[in-house]
């Protein structure tokens, strides 16, 4: 009886611990490794002076200094920006190189060579924009007049300020792209795309909409045939802000993946774009008082978009994750409407910061190319 007890006691132990030996171990739980964080190249602000981004005035260079120090001092002598985009040229001036009281050559008189070394001699590249949406209708007359002439007016514009040019063309639905080909081939002829970008006169960018679901023809356009990685036209885009702030990290990033994705539905479809093509754009100033992107960096979407923009996978279009990197707009006094970035409410504590957090080049190195 006892052996039969003893047998039984050892037939019941074996199923137990045999039982407990085909369970699988139950593994520890372990974080997913962090995205791999692709340095930010580009971090820039629009300018647009003291009179809502017509720039008619010669500036006295001390009062330009005190109100726009930020950009070139941090707090502790680095600049909070590596570029700088004067904004903006009337593109019908420019083409007529039009001579008057607030232009010269078809520049605004406020763009002078002061202003342009006020940046460059800290190691900020500068840019002039051409166009904006109040000019919209003089790409248009411009274009149609002249496009060649325009592209080798700006050109020459570049060369003799040492400068790049940006494209703001605004016109949504029906660009004339013909003409602005002709434009940027012309620009080219002069300034072929150069990317180790030691010639400053050789950057040129274009502006596009936050998304894909704006300026259509042109994102469509320039995406496919300015903008790839195999044979690059342009430099890059910049995702320009939306008619109202974002009101979230994810309504930013949602935008900007639109351009990553592309929109094969539409006919014909837009083409993804490579992160590495494009910057997004976020605002410093809304209405009445600085926004947390101009004074805290901590409550920005400088701060929340950063993993997203450093880290965002292409799609469809290029080899290398992360943005290009931030445009800010803008710079002093864009708008009537808005406060201006001038003491007190200059830009240290958020761009600034942004500046110090994401270790930004300055100046800034040559640019990714997939």
């Amino acid at each position: 009886m006892r052996k039969q007890i003893l047998v039984l006691s050892l037939l019941i132990l074996a199923a137990l611990f045999g039982g407990f030996a085909t369970k699988p171990m139950a593994k520890p739980n372990t974080p997913a490794p962090p995205p791999l964080l692709t340095p930010i190249s580009v971090y820039g602000a629009w300018h647009c002076g003291n009179d809502f981004c017509t720039w008619a005035g010669v500036r006295h260079m001390t009062d330009f200094d005190t109100r726009n120090r930020w950009l070139i001092n941090r707090g502790d002598g680095r600049p909070s920006v590596n570029l700088v985009v004067l904004s903006f040229v009337h593109p019908l001036r420019l083409l007529n190189k039009t001579n008057d009281a607030g232009t010269s050559q078809g520049i605004p008189i406020g763009m002078n060579q002061a202003v342009v070394d006020y940046f460059k001699s800290r190691g900020v590249r500068v840019q002039l924009s051409i166009g904006g949406i109040t000019y919209t209708d003089a790409w248009n007359q411009a274009l149609a007049t002249n496009a060649t002439q325009l592209g080798l007016n700006a050109a020459e514009a570049a060369t003799r300020l040492g400068v790049g040019i940006e494209i703001d063309y605004e016109e949504n639905m029906n660009p004339n792209l013909t003409g602005l080909q002709a434009f940027i081939n012309a620009y080219r002829s002069v300034h072929p795309y150069d990317a180790s970008g030691s010639n400053h006169a050789a950057r040129l960018t274009i502006d596009l909409a936050a998304g894909d679901r704006w300026l259509i023809p042109l994102t469509r356009k320039a995406t496919a045939d300015w903008l790839n990685t195999t044979t690059p036209v342009l430099d890059y885009a910049n995702a320009m802000v939306t008619s109202r702030q974002f009101n979230s990290a994810a309504d930013a990033q949602t935008n900007w993946q639109e351009h990553i994705d592309g929109k094969q539905q539409f006919d014909p479809p837009i083409l993804p774009l490579a992160p590495a093509k494009f910057t997004g754009a976020l605002y410093i100033v809304t209405g009445s008082r600085a926004a947390p992107e101009c004074t805290s960096f901590g409550s920005s979407l400088i701060s929340s978009t950063g993993n997203y923009v450093q880290s965002v996978v292409p799609n469809g279009a290029g080899t290398t994750s992360g943005m290009l990197g931030y445009m800010f707009w803008a710079a002093e006094c864009p708008s009537s409407r808005r406060v201006c970035t001038v003491p007190p409410n200059s830009c240290e504590g958020g761009v600034g910061v942004g500046a110090t957090t994401y270790n930004i080049p300055i100046p800034m190195l040559p640019l990714r190319q997939n």
